[in-house]
């Protein structure tokens, strides 16, 4: 059976296709290279899989150090290391916006999930800045993250979204737990649990909670032209952009528009639309981190090739365990139940 490995973009394909196709000389000469570097990053991906494959296990004495890579507008990763672990600022923006959010990651990994890193062995937490030029992205491969610039109209920096480098590294936590397949109804799940984390350590971050959280994703990185707009959202999914540039927010929030066609791997960024309502009704009922936690007990039990109804199942035996252990409150099971339901789960 073809495995389909988690090389993993923030920024949808058909937005970028979108642009290619609608956009200004600039942009549609962006999206153009923007997608030919994911074809060639995917490529790539499983030489060096095989490569890292001598490193497993080997990981750093203590909790995992951030090391910041300044690709120097170039497209490899790891050209200049310019920022170590309990180094000085440099003074880039998006050098040191990285290291900060990378570190308010590394805490709610260590202070709610019981984790050392993203694999939970302390391993490094590499991450790229400024790879490529005007390079509308941001990506997990399987061992680091890497964020573009934008164009500076369409889109600002990665690096300027606590959202997408939550939401980046949360797809190294489902790779060393669930490791969901990237295709069909499991990659749409790997996208779903990463928008969840995202946006939980986003108000974990501003001291939000349900009531008072936005549930946007990605909305800080929207540039002058698109600004307002988000990539996803998830109390109300297909709502999030709707602009000439990008098109209309394709995202389902109920299984019977559920997207069965080919593109984006099958529906990993449009279906996740689903189960992301899910969360945010179950959130709204016990509160943010409350239906993390059952959200994280499940991801650790899920498996490669796990589907929607799967994961229902294993979720709602999460929330059981959780009542059951005092760690979700009375009714959650129930609150769970519901909230699938009602997205036609």
């Amino acid at each position: 059976m073809i495995r389909h490995k988690c090389f993993c973009y923030f920024v949808p394909p058909q937005i970028l296709e979108n642009l290619a196709k609608h956009g200004d000389p600039q942009a549609r000469s962006g999206a153009v290279v923007g997608l030919q570097q994911s074809k060639t990053k995917r490529n790539r991906r499983a030489a060096k899989a095989v490569d890292l494959q001598a490193f497993a296990g080997i990981a750093t004495a203590g909790e995992g150090p951030r090391l910041i890579y300044d690709s120097q507008n170039s497209w490899a990763q790891r050209v200049n290391l310019v920022r170590e672990e309990a180094g000085p600022s440099t003074g880039d923006s998006a050098v040191d916006k990285t290291y900060k959010f990378t570190g308010i990651v590394r805490d709610y990994m260590r202070e709610f999930m019981g984790r050392n890193s993203y694999d939970n062995i302390g391993s490094d937490l590499i991450a790229n800045v400024h790879f490529g030029t005007d390079y509308m992205n941001a990506f997990w491969d399987g061992d680091e993250i890497t964020l573009g610039d934008g164009d500076g109209t369409i889109f600002v920096s990665f690096a300027d979204s606590l959202d997408v480098l939550a939401h980046e590294w949360a797809h190294g936590i489902t790779q060393f737990t669930a490791d969901l397949d990237y295709y069909s109804q499991s990659g749409a799940l790997n996208e779903h649990f990463s928008d969840v984390f995202g946006s939980v350590i986003t108000q974990y971050a501003e001291g939000q909670d349900a009531d008072n959280a936005d549930w946007l994703i990605g909305d800080e990185i929207m540039g002058p032209q698109l600004y307002g707009e988000a990539l996803r959202s998830m109390a109300a999914p297909g709502t999030a952009y709707n602009h000439p540039l990008i098109g209309k927010d394709p995202q389902p929030d109920h299984m019977k528009d559920y997207y069965a066609g080919p593109a984006d791997n099958q529906g990993v960024h449009i279906n996740s639309g689903i189960p992301n309502k899910a969360f945010y009704l179950v959130a709204m009922d016990i509160g943010t981190q409350k239906a993390a936690g059952i959200w994280y007990h499940a991801l650790q039990n899920l498996w490669p090739t796990a589907d929607f109804s799967d994961a229902v199942a294993v979720i709602v035996d999460s929330a059981r365990i959780k009542v059951k252990n005092g760690e979700a409150p009375k009714g959650s099971t129930q609150t769970v139940r519901s909230a699938f339901k009602s997205v036609g789960l």
